[in-house]
Formats: C-alpha cells, structure tokens, sequence
C-alpha cells in the first residue's frame, strides 16, 4: 500500500523501518521541525527525520499542520492510502484525516481508554500500574478516542523504568502496525462506518476500565518529594528517567536508579538487596536523610515509611555514577539531608 507516515521521536522509527521493509511504499514522512539542541544550539532533525532521509523518502516537517494548508495540500496530493501515525506531537486536523481513503491509523502506547494523550508510558509508570500494552486505532477528531484494531499487553517490572519500557512497547507497536496493514487492505474502500464494521473495531466505550489522560508532565513533576513513600519516589524516578532531580548541597541531582528497600517487594528485587530491607526503623529519622552508603551499592535515604537505595545518579556538572563511584561523589554521610525546592 501507499503509506503517509507521521512520527517525530526514537519511539517511531522501528514502525517506519518496519513498514518500509514489509515492502509497503512510503509516500512521505512527515515529522516536527528540526530543533535547536545542545551547548552550541544547533539545529538537530528529529530521529524519524534522520532515517527517513537516511532512507531516501521526501519528508515534511510543517510546525503546525493544522494551520498550514499548503502542507496539508502537498500531503493530499501524494495519494496515499492510509495514513500511519506513531507519536507524532501534533494533533491531526479533519481535514487531514479525511484524506486517505482507508483512514487514519495510531499506534498507541497504553491499553485504551486508560492514558489517552501525551505520556503514556510515564504515566502507566507513575501509577505502579502492573501492565500496559500498545494497540492500533482508527483515529478520529477526539484525542485517542478511536476504535482499536488490534492490542497487545505489555508486563511492567518493578525495575522497568520509562526509557526500557519505551524500547519493547516500540518494538511491539512496529510488529502490530506491519500485522495491521494486510488487515486495513483487505477491509476495502467505502464510507468509514462500512470499512470500521469490516474490521470489527472495537469502540472503547465496550472496553473495561474508565477513560484516563497522560497530562503534559511539568518541571515540579520532576522534582523528588522525601516526604512520599519510598514506592512513590521509585516510580517517579524509573518513569521520568533520567531527569527525576532532588537537590544535594545546593546542587541537582539526578537520580537514574533506586530500589525501596520494602519486604513486600522482596521477590521483585535483586537478591543482593534483600539483608538491606528491615534494617533501618521505619520513620526513625526525617524524609530525605542518609542512613548509610553501603558498599558496592550506593546510598541508602530516609522516605515517610522504609527507606530507598540509591544505585545511580548524576551531580550537575558531573558524569553519572553509581554504587562506589556514586558513593565517593557525593561523600555523603549519616544524617546529611537530600534537599527540596522551594
């Protein structure tokens, strides 16, 4: 088939590459504008860019599709059969998805209707949820409001953190989107109520669960609370990986990877964690306060309720660390406090 592709991070290239060699033709690609990035701010082409020129098809970057008709008449006029998107960062207008004549069609990162919207798999990390999957859906004018095609189901570990997740969930939306394609085929032309019954979609209202919304993640959002529980602090920290911060002598922190140190978690952690838990009183000391750097390991820190290991971070203006090397950076001491913005 004649395929429009729409997609801007790492997380959409393995669908691109993956219809591209399933023999598909691509028509174009259409991404965010390049941005500027770095120290020297330099103009960097999105990841999806990048491997389409790589190869060798006519790519689009319009900084609002919406507005731009000019681009939105350029697409039109490539002929494409479907349009496939894959975390594209714009919200597609009705007259672009009126275009292809076998619709328009979204490989989503959650298990639909719960985490609609921008950050789903963060989202389903904040949330300890135990799994997750990736589905493909017709689009509609309603954010990830669509019927789903087909879905898979995804486990999260207690160790998945947001970047491990977004690498087998993107693998997965690649083999699902190429699975689909036969299938949106084979449904035909006709109005889109014809070709959705064809499918046999399935409206998300017949779906269980309530619909939920992945929001836009803020600045304080990243920032870790001490006063949480030492589970809340560890999903923050795997899902916002790697920009969960808190403050060490004035200075950010970046915290990479941390373990609650909780007896009821003991079979989901490493076994070499396991004479840690129970051996500090739960609540003996304020939020935020080092109890002990364990060699090999890292640093271990008071939560309200049991305390958290520490296993990797990165001070500002330093490289990352972790166990000894995280310990000799930070010469952090019992009772020294991890510090909280205001």
């Amino acid at each position: 088939m004649n395929i429009l592709f729409w997609g801007t991070p790492d997380y959409a290239v393995p669908t691109l590459v993956a219809l591209h060699q399933a023999g598909h033709t691509l028509v174009g690609v259409v991404t965010q504008p390049d941005r500027r990035r770095g120290r020297g701010k330099t103009l960097i082409p999105s990841s999806v860019k990048a491997k389409a020129l790589e190869l060798g098809l006519t790519v689009f970057t319009p900084e609002r599709i919406k507005q731009d008709k000019t681009c939105q008449q350029q697409l039109a006029e490539l002929h494409a059969d479907l349009s496939v998107v894959v975390a594209f960062g714009q919200i597609l207008p009705k007259s672009v998805l009126d275009q292809p004549p076998l619709g328009c069609w979204n490989g989503h990162g959650s298990l639909l209707p719960r985490w609609r919207g921008a950050g789903p798999i963060q989202w389903s990390l904040l949330e300890g949820d135990s799994e997750t999957g990736v589905g493909v859906m017709a689009m509609e004018e309603g954010l990830d409001t669509g019927p789903v095609l087909i879905e898979r189901n995804l486990s999260i570990g207690l160790l998945d953190n947001g970047h491990t997740l977004a690498e087998r969930m993107s693998a997965l939306t690649a083999d699902l989107m190429v699975e689909a394609m036969p299938l949106i085929e084979s449904a035909g032309h006709g109005s889109e109520p014809e070709r959705r019954a064809r499918l046999k979609l399935v409206d998300q209202a017949d779906r269980p669960g309530e619909a939920s919304y992945a929001r836009m993640l803020s600045k304080q959002d990243h920032q870790i609370d001490w006063s949480a529980s030492a589970l809340n602090i560890h999903r923050k920290v795997m899902a916002l990986y790697p920009n969960a911060v808190t403050l060490w002598n004035d200075k950010r922190l970046k915290l990479l990877h941390c373990e609650p140190l909780i007896d009821r978690l003991r079979k989901e952690l490493p076994a070499e964690v396991h004479p840690l838990i129970g051996r500090w009183p739960t609540g003996g000391h304020p939020p935020g306060t080092v109890l002990e750097s364990v060699k090999g390991m890292g640093v271990v820190v008071s939560t309200n309720g049991c305390p958290i290991l520490i296993r990797a971070a990165q001070l500002e203006g330093k490289g990352r660390s972790h166990g000894d090397s995280l310990i000799q950076q930070l010469n952090a001491a019992p009772k020294q406090q991890f510090g909280t913005f205001t």
